[in-house]
């Protein structure tokens, strides 16, 4: 399997610390920074927005300490703690960090962390396989390699539960180990839409729908607030 490109973002509260994973980030092709923040509190709102795939925490912050905030946040970012403090590392492996860098952060230190976010990657079980056809997909279903066959006409919509994803079809409910957004990726953008921070739905199977609930096959669906611009311009475009 190819390793894919990831997308970082940087917490931490000085901007030394900040300027030299700028740089290592830079030197490597496989990784891109879409943000940076020295105010943790401040930065959650847009963790939560362009949900990065890496996220390197400072540990020790003034409002919210890089643990404290890897707690709140709602999908499962690959975290990377960074402090000048080894003490902080049990408690940061404690919340599923991949690595723990302690200050200063040299280069070969820094790329030994991201060679582990690659193997966590690979090695996830909720890696979805897409295939040729584009009609279906097959999403792991339990711990012993068993894939279950996804066709993509017969989806309703998808239900984020904690670490796991319902995928609600015509006839079953399937659930997996993985993200919404790792689901997603391997759906086509012209039907399936996000309508909540826990629901995507397909647009061809939606009944009706106001400014607070989609309905598919019966089911009122939240409509958050974050997604009701595209969710409806969705709808606009396919109205007769």
């Amino acid at each position: 399997m190819t390793t894919k490109n990831f997308t970082c973002y940087i917490i931490d509260d000085e901007p030394p610390a900040i300027r030299i994973l700028e740089k290592f980030i830079k030197q490597l092709e496989v990784l891109s920074l879409i943000g940076t923040s020295n105010k943790s509190l401040e930065a959650l709102s847009e963790i939560q927005e362009k949900k990065p795939d890496i996220l390197f925490l400072d540990i020790q912050m003034p409002d919210l300490t890089g643990i404290q905030l890897s707690k709140l946040i709602n999908y499962s970012p690959y975290i990377i703690f960074t402090t000048a403090y080894a003490q902080f590392a049990v408690e940061g492996f404690q919340v599923n960090a991949v690595d723990y860098l302690l200050k200063p952060i040299a280069f070969p230190r820094f790329i030994e962390a991201i060679e582990k976010v690659k193997e966590r990657q690979q090695n996830n079980p909720s890696t979805t396989i897409r295939t040729i056809s584009q009609d279906y997909f097959f999403v792991k279903t339990d711990g012993k390699n068993r894939f279950q066959k996804v066709a993509l006409p017969d989806i309703l919509y998808l239900e984020s539960i904690k670490n796991y994803v319902v995928i609600h079809t015509k006839n079953e409910q399937i659930v997996t180990y993985s993200t919404l957004k790792s689901i997603q990726e391997n759906l086509p953008e012209n039907n399936f839409i996000k309508v909540h921070k826990s629901y995507i739905v397909a647009l061809d199977k939606v009944e009706k729908t106001d400014n607070y609930e989609v309905w598919v096959n019966g089911k009122d669906l939240p409509l958050g607030d974050t997604y009701k611009n595209e969710f409806f311009e969705a709808i606009h475009k396919r109205k007769l």
